[in-house]
């Protein structure tokens, strides 16, 4: 099977209490240079985009302009009405998927929407029925569409609670049309970033999560194995005590152990979260995510993850 990368090119970040602007604006130049250069020979990069409901802001500004010489958008669709009121939210589903369709590869119907953080969906009253039946609308737009190749999907983030409750209760409301419509499930990890993890032990920690997500997650929401995975998000951020030289040990040593489970696990993307920092002289973590700086030159890690791209993707395919 063929591995897919791709990342996200905004400097826009959010954390606990509310969203980090980058101290630089966003160049749509800078950033097609490096999604040119970090692509390379490969025949296709995912650009990871966000799109709000109800407003309908992006981010990045603009997201189709990046979808070009084999880019596509995996675009989120984000569910924040506070009414919980789904007719609107479906209508905005299928008009996106009209208007986006060609452009796009992946169509995530909302963002984390098991974690309760204001600045996620999961905090958003309804979100698990927006998910299933945003799910099913999206998917029945596209082939009505002719979007054949669009693959509609949603995310979450691990959970290491026994008594969690969505995957059940997504269970119950997932029908036999969200099942068909379901192309794949993402991930959202960030290891030895929010939890440390013991030196020599980020591969097993990513397989733990891995593993515990297809095999104890998913099947108590009735999604088995044929579902594809994707890693939608993933990154180490720089700064205080952390440093960029570890950084890139960090991407190469959690992308490997990704790719090495693509065959057993169904892994068929992954994303790196994200280009640029928002801040790199900010005081927190939230600030420090990018493989560039925020004046856009290279820390080590952008050269490693593209040559990671170029292995894994080149002519090549992960069984």
């Amino acid at each position: 099977m063929t591995f897919t990368f791709g990342i996200y090119p905004g400097g826009l970040l959010g954390d606990e209490a509310g969203l980090i602007p980058p101290v630089r604006p966003d160049d749509p130049a800078e950033i097609t240079a490096a999604l040119r250069e970090l692509q390379g020979e490969a025949a296709e990069l995912l650009v990871r985009a966000y799109r709000l409901y109800p407003d309908g802001a992006h981010t990045p500004e603009r997201p189709e302009r990046y979808a070009a010489e084999g880019r596509k958008l995996d675009l989120v669709l984000q569910f924040r009405e506070q009414s919980g009121e789904l007719a609107g939210w479906l209508d905005f589903v299928r008009r996106t998927v009209r208007a986006e369709g060609p452009r796009l590869a992946l169509l995530q119907i909302c963002e984390e929407p098991n974690l309760d953080l204001p600045v996620l969906d999961g905090s958003t009253p309804n979100v698990r029925r927006a998910l299933v039946e945003g799910v099913v609308a999206a998917k029945e737009e596209a082939l009505a569409c002719g979007y054949d190749h669009l693959a509609v999907g949603f995310n979450a983030v691990p959970s290491f609670d026994p008594a969690d409750t969505f995957w059940p209760e997504l269970g119950r409301l997932a029908d036999e049309r969200f099942h068909r419509a379901l192309d794949y499930v993402g991930l959202d990890f960030f290891p030895d970033v929010f939890r440390p993890v013991p030196e020599g032990r980020l591969a097993d920690a990513v397989r733990a999560v891995l593993t515990g997500f297809r095999n104890d997650a998913l099947p108590r929401a009735g999604i088995g194995p044929a579902v594809p995975l994707r890693i939608c998000e993933n990154g180490w951020p720089t700064g205080p005590g952390r440093s960029e030289a570890r950084q890139a040990e960090v991407v190469e040593q959690v992308v490997r152990a990704v790719a090495g489970l693509a065959g057993e696990l169904a892994v068929r993307s992954y994303s790196f979260f994200s280009l640029r920092d928002a801040d790199s002289a900010g005081p927190g973590p939230f600030h420090h995510f990018g493989l560039l700086r925020d004046d856009w030159t290279r820390k080590p890690a952008f050269g490693v993850y593209r040559q990671l791209v170029a292995e894994l993707t080149i002519g090549q395919s992960i069984d």
